[in-house]
């Protein structure tokens, strides 16, 4: 299973989010000294899910986190997040 997919099944399990787009900006970190250079170590993910209704911004990334916590560990290098409750302006 790729990053994307293992990601993805979490955060839908885990959130039950209205919205989940995954994109996966390895690419753009091709060369650098630190990347791993697998073509799965930075992804930018934006998320609308009710669990985040009422949390601040800190915790919503720490439960994505923790969710995502083994790929974190793993081939995931950076992972860029926005976090939103339903109704909450996207940017």
């Amino acid at each position: 299973m790729s990053a994307e997919e293992s990601m993805r099944e979490k955060l839908m399990v885990g959130l039950s989010p209205s919205r989940l787009d995954i994109v996966n900006e390895s690419e753009l970190h091709a060369g650098h000294r630190s990347s791993p250079g697998t073509g799965e170590s930075h992804f930018r993910i934006l998320v609308v899910s009710e669990a985040f209704s009422g949390k601040s911004r800190v915790d919503r990334h720490r439960i994505v986190n923790d969710l995502l916590a083994d790929e974190l560990a793993g081939r995931i290098h950076a992972l860029a997040l926005k976090t939103y409750a339903p109704g909450e302006a996207i940017s």
